[in-house]
């Protein structure tokens, strides 16, 4: 927009210092945006870096049209052309140009160059909405007249989109990036998840919620990946990986019986992305294991005989073969995709095994050589275990016992002691004992990844829990507390109460126990979960000696005794927010550090699987002192259909 005070075409100044003030500013605000104003006189070469960064990849630009300024229509040009979506067109003005563009646009009152008083709320209130109802439309939404005349003209990946000088905008998403990688790395995916919300713009929340969904999906947990994923297309549905990523979680979930999910779901999900990429040998050999799942599904029912399973999987000859076409269409189109090979030779071996029909068998042994040859040559060390177990693989359908065992035993010493890769490779195997083909070297191979498997076992606490215990409730009251909440004298009946509920899970060693530690509720919980045995992982909204001060010594010196005492048998560290996820983004209000912590703890415990959650609540019903209190974690967890023990104070007491 121009700035200061400027004529329109008749001469009558418009206050457009008012106009940001009053309408645009309050108006996305209201909306939840946060907002930059870009400045009024830029020159053409003389463009401040930071704030042309930000017009690219900005959520949404909202250029006012009133008058006819060069430079708003020079940068509005620049986001048309590079961006098709996210632009909103305001103007106090009816002007034909106005109309002759495609963009979302909303026309504001003025009265004497200035927003009018009598219409203002009005105003901010459209505006507000006309910004959320741009952003619920992100996806497959072509707003940009550039993008709606030029059909064929592809939005260039916002990774491209790399301003010359613009560091302060590239050091803070780097900063904000090494923080995604890390939590990777650890494994925190809930940390993943925070970070994702905090993203500044758009982009940048697709590529976390594409690394959280990922890493979701690795562990198992795919009606929670399948979330991320989605979250992640709406706002980049050009992303292939993420697409194909919820290809797999439509299979995952369809194999487990989940309600609403269907292997031909997933096959028709596949076939929309082929239709976009035809040559996506990684998508091809994905629609292959999803026919390749139909096939054993039709087959492998409880108690039939070995004999019976096999003559079934031989009958299903039809799905079998169309698993085979997946695979070998993956590695036709691109004869490094090994993986693609190895299975596509593997089924063609099992259905000459099965049927005596030997169709494959030359295609077979020429894709075999091309296959070893491409996993002898990959370049990827990260890829090193997949490349050494293809070749192990091979050495099965074809080798003595003696060489499937070396190989295996090269593919293991690869793996970094990924369980994940040696079960998947492990699967495969079982397939294959089930159906008798080559039963020596196969049980030589399986010996060896059992004897892996057995050697990296996990202590106990390192094992998944059975129950995730999350607790929030009411911190004692102050004693200058107007209104009576949590009075010191009913500590013995919240102390009662909290031991009932864990009782009746029956909580122990098993189990893990997510909390804050204020005085009150959040120690009360960590002294009865510590009593039977219950791993507990405190996660703070601040540095602990700033929480001690705030949330613990506020309740009196024998709550921080308590803390202490507390603290000594922690099994777990103390998790703090602001070292652990960074500082919370700039612009956000003190009491968003605990809304922070609270999605935090949720999202750390989901993580774990959505039907492990217990939820605990100490809690009166009502809203809190300010953000962030036991309020907001009880709507977050019914949000999700958690469960919920609620021990209502008003009638506890």
């Amino acid at each position: 927009m121009p700035g200061g005070s400027q004529p329109d075409a008749e001469g009558h100044l418009i206050h457009f210092d008012r106009i940001y003030d009053d309408y645009i500013r309050p108006g996305l605000l209201a909306a939840g945006f946060e907002v930059v104003r870009a400045e009024a006189e830029t020159k053409a070469g003389a463009i401040r870096h930071d704030l042309f960064q930000e017009l690219l990849v900005a959520d949404l630009v909202v250029a006012d049209i009133t008058i006819q300024h060069p430079s708003v229509w020079y940068e509005l040009g620049i986001r048309h052309a590079l961006r098709s979506r996210g632009v909103v067109l305001v103007s106090g003005e009816k002007r034909t140009a106005f109309d002759a563009y495609t963009d979302r646009k909303l026309r504001y009152n003025l009265r004497d160059g200035a927003p009018d008083a009598a219409t203002m709320e009005s105003d901010q209130r459209k505006l507000s909405i006309m910004a959320k109802a741009t952003m619920e439309s992100w996806r497959g939404r072509t707003l940009s007249p550039v993008y709606a005349l030029l059909p064929n003209y592809r939005e260039p990946d916002w990774n491209t989109l790399r301003v010359e000088g613009a560091r302060e905008f590239w050091a803070q998403h780097d900063t904000w990036l090494t923080r995604v990688k890390q939590a990777r790395q650890s494994r925190r995916i809930g940390d993943i998840l925070v970070l994702a919300e905090e993203a500044p713009v758009a982009a940048f929340r697709a590529e976390a919620w594409s690394e959280a969904g990922a890493a979701l999906l690795k562990s198992g947990q795919f009606d929670l990946a399948l979330e991320s994923l989605e979250r992640c297309v709406a706002i980049d549905p050009a992303n292939l990986g993420a697409r194909r990523d919820i290809g797999i979680c439509l299979q995952r979930l369809a194999l487990r019986g989940v309600e609403g999910f269907s292997l031909d779901r997933a096959r028709a999900h596949y076939r929309a992305i082929l239709e976009e990429h035809p040559d996506d040998s990684e998508t091809w050999a994905l629609l292959g294991r999803v026919d390749k799942d139909a096939w054993i599904e039709a087959w492998r029912r409880a108690g039939r005989t070995a004999e019976q399973l096999r003559e079934d999987a031989g009958y299903e000859e039809a799905l079998l073969r169309a698993a085979i076409d997946g695979y070998e269409n993956g590695f036709r189109r691109n004869p490094g995709h090994y993986s693609s090979g190895r299975n596509a030779i593997t089924l063609m071996h099992l259905y000459r095994h099965l049927t005596q029909d030997s169709r494959y068998q030359s295609e077979a042994e020429l894709m075999a050589g091309a296959v070893r040859y491409a996993a002898l040559n990959e370049p990827d060390e990260a890829q090193a275990f997949w490349a050494c177990s293809t070749l192990a693989d091979l050495e099965v359908l074809g080798g003595t016992v003696e060489g499937v065992s070396r190989a295996y035993l090269e593919a293991v010493a690869k793996s970094g002691k990924e369980r994940f890769a040696v079960e998947s490779c492990k699967s495969q195997l079982q397939l294959l004992k089930v159906l008798g083909l080559r039963p020596d070297q196969v049980e030589a191979a399986l010996a060896v990844l059992d004897r892996a498997i057995e050697d990296w076992k996990r202590p106990a606490e390192a094992l998944p829990p059975r129950y995730v215990l999350l607790f929030s409730g009411h911190m004692i009251d102050d004693p200058d507390r107007p209104a009576p909440r949590f009075p010191p004298d009913k500590e013995p009946i919240a102390a009662a109460k909290i031991a009932e509920v864990l009782d009746q899970l029956e909580a122990g060693s098993e189990d893990l126990a997510l909390a804050q530690a204020a005085c009150g509720g959040d120690l009360l919980f960590t002294e009865a979960c510590q009593a039977r045995g219950v791993r507990v992982q405190w996660m703070l909204p601040f540095p602990e000696e700033e929480f001690v001060e705030r949330s613990v010594a506020c309740g009196g010196e024998s709550w921080r005794d308590r803390y202490r005492a507390a603290r000594s048998i922690l099994k777990e560290p103390v998790r703090v927010a602001p070292v652990d996820l960074g500082e919370p983004p700039q612009g956000t209000e003190e009491g968003y550090a605990y809304e922070r912590c609270n999605l935090w703890l949720l999202h750390t415990a989901l993580c774990q699987g959505v039907s492990k959650l217990r939820f605990v609540c100490l809690w009166n019903g009502s809203g809190g002192d300010g953000p962030g209190g036991t309020a907001h974690m009880v709507h977050e967890v019914k949000r999700r259909s958690g469960w919920v023990a609620w021990i209502d104070t008003r009638k506890a007491w």
